[in-house]
């Protein structure tokens, strides 16, 4: 079950978060809810595997924006740096940091 002290435990700055949300915990919970239902991720993964830069960098970016508002650090911090990557660009290979945003995806929803 999905609580604040599961995201602590993950990883996640829920003090900050909680800021951002009035302090209502259900609204927060809610919120990182939403991020288990979004499809960037995936689509994240397709536009990778096509080497389409120009989506994969849209992508990227809204899914920073979303972990880090709900200050998702473990989602945050990979994809800070894959979107600054493709801010630039950078066609390398994205498959150990989007490996690392999977697992730490995947163990959200293990929560």
């Amino acid at each position: 079950m999905l609580t604040i002290e599961n995201l602590k435990n993950f990883g996640a700055d829920t003090d900050e978060a909680l800021v951002r949300c009035m302090n209502n915990e259900g609204f927060y919970l809610t919120l990182v809810g939403k991020v288990l239902e979004d499809k960037r991720l995936e689509q994240l993964e397709q536009q990778l595997s096509e080497k389409n830069l120009d989506a994969a960098f849209e992508s990227a970016h809204a899914l920073k924006g979303m972990y880090t508002n709900l200050s998702l650090r473990p989602l945050a911090d990979p994809i800070i740096e894959m979107t600054e990557l493709l801010r630039s660009r950078t066609d390398t290979d994205y498959s150990a940091l989007l490996a690392t945003v999977k697992e730490q995806y995947n163990k959200l929803k293990e929560l």
